[in-house]
């Protein structure tokens, strides 16, 4: 049996998020341009906001596109639009306000991506609703910064038809748009804060893995068994690698059953070749993946409630967050590896 077998939805699903990356990179490097150009301290201030909340939801995304666990690289079309629109904003063709009109038009453009991302993940598998969870947050700030652009746009467009500002009162209009916005969304949204720890990033894992033997245990047709093992397996491969790279070593000195952990994980990855040579249609096939699904919630259940409150105990909120940056990077470098991407 195949582990990383192709499927064309889930690919799909990967080069949108490869796409709303790129895009987010250029949101950041317009509002750089914006805040060089601008000599409003007000809009100014305005700008350096967006780009405080978009540098963080850069890492946001980075998140969702290693938890999600199927690598890609922009869609060859989008990546022009990109270079087009660069060359735009660089360049003195365009007005400021022509430059951040084209910019509420790409938050919409991210927005909307988002809202389809999600839309998508409902229709093809729960245990990709389960890795994108934090991409709530991107998706409401985005159409926050839609309404704060519609006030900016229409501050510099009035000056720059009348040489005048425009009458007071904008900022409150736009300040009730996005109070009115979170009424309305703001309740189902998961705010995340700006950097997840390692027991936070390796919780996010256990709950993907927990959603996809749930899915297995749904299904008796062969290719969705196939589709689902498939991720179950890269998941699980990767996520086992940059733990013993990462976590594991780290630990040893003040966790005195790491070792446990990492024969736990050697068995764990011969249970995954075992059922991997299998046929989803054999009668053995589900019959192993309840073993392995048992050994798993052992495993889970170990880290949880016994190496995770170790973590807690010797190192600070910066130092896991620290860990969660290291373990995210080795998770991606595998992924990449395993999806032959240099």
């Amino acid at each position: 049996m195949v582990a990383t077998l192709e499927d064309t939805k889930r690919q799909a699903i990967a080069m949108k998020l490869a796409d709303m990356k790129a895009l987010q990179n250029l949101l950041i490097a317009n509002e750089q341009l914006f805040i060089n150009s601008c000599n409003d301290s007000e809009l100014c201030d305005r700008f350096r906001d967006m780009l405080e909340d978009d540098r963080k939801n850069l890492g946001v995304l980075e998140t969702v596109i290693i938890q999600y666990g199927v690598q890609s690289e922009p869609k060859e079309t989008f990546t022009k639009m990109i270079e087009e629109v660069q060359k735009l904003m660089k360049g003195s063709e365009l007005t400021l306000f022509e430059k951040v009109s084209q910019h509420e038009l790409l938050k919409h453009k991210q927005t909307m991506a988002g809202l389809l991302v999600h839309k998508a993940a409902q229709v093809v598998g729960a245990d990709i609703e389960a890795a994108i969870v934090p991409l709530n947050t991107v998706n409401f700030e985005n159409r926050a910064h839609q309404e704060q652009l519609k006030g900016v746009m229409e501050i510099l467009g009035v000056r720059e038809l009348t040489g005048k500002d425009p009458d007071q009162g904008v900022w409150a209009r736009v300040q009730d748009a996005m109070a009115a916005m979170s009424g309305i969304i703001g309740g189902a949204v998961t705010r995340t804060k700006e950097e997840m720890n390692i027991t936070e990033i390796i919780s996010m894992d256990h709950r993907k893995v927990d959603t996809i033997f749930m899915e297995i245990e749904k299904t008796d047709n062969p290719q969705k068994l196939q589709e689902f093992f498939g991720q179950l397996y890269k998941d699980l491969s990767v996520h086992a690698e940059a733990e013993e790279q990462i976590v594991y070593p780290a630990v040893r000195s003040y966790y005195s059953d790491t070792q446990e952990l990492y024969d736990e994980q050697a068995a764990m990855k011969q249970m995954l070749a075992q059922i991997k040579a299998l046929n989803p249609s054999s009668s053995d096939f589900k019959a192993q993946i309840q073993q392995l699904k048992k050994a798993v919630q052992d495993h889970v259940k170990e880290e949880e409630n016994d190496m995770f409150p170790q973590i807690r105990r010797n190192l600070s909120e910066a130092q896991m967050e620290q860990m969660a940056t290291q373990f995210k990077e080795a998770k991606s470098t595998i992924q990449q590896e395993m999806a032959g991407i240099s």
